[in-house]
């Protein structure tokens, strides 16, 4: 018994997917990419980009990447946890000497140097979140001093 359904002739008239617009700019920014990397010139790089914004099809957008290598995965920051790994290791690494232990003159250093920082850095916080010293009026310890008698022409006579 024959099959019911032409499996060659049912792909090729099923009906073809439109494109979007995203679908369009996604491959016009793989292409860029591409030219960014070296792997298209500049011209070429702009016929495909024009190709792309003019497919209709989703099939019309395969031919213009599909002979450039995978778009590498984007890079990210590796996050405090590891920078804060990576410091303690520095630390530790600097602190003991070549046998493994700790020597009692570097860690006396290390605390030493690290109590000045902390001693620094809240000085120059409590400078930076007071009033300036000025004495609780709120000014920032600027007063202008003016004498009550300098403005004052009542008492004398300066033509004389």
């Amino acid at each position: 018994m024959p099959p019911l359904i032409d499996l060659d002739s049912a792909a090729t008239s099923a009906p073809r997917m439109r494109a979007s617009d995203t679908d369009r700019l996604t491959t016009v920014e793989r292409l860029q990419d591409a030219v960014a990397r070296g792997l298209l010139t500049p011209d070429e790089g702009s016929e495909r980009m024009a190709d792309a914004f003019a497919a209709i099809h989703l099939t019309d957008l395969d031919p213009l990447t599909e002979d450039l290598p995978p778009t590498p995965p984007e890079r990210t920051a590796p996050g405090w946890r590891s920078l804060g790994a990576l410091a303690v290791e520095q630390v530790r690494t600097s602190v003991t000497s070549a046998t493994g232990r700790l020597g009692t003159a570097r860690v006396a250093v290390v605390l030493l140097v690290t109590s000045l920082v902390l001693v620094l850095v809240g000085a120059l916080g409590g400078v930076a979140l007071s009033d300036s010293g000025g004495g609780g009026g709120g000014d920032g310890g600027w007063h202008e001093y003016r004498h009550p008698h300098w403005d004052d022409d009542r008492d004398h006579d300066w033509d004389d």
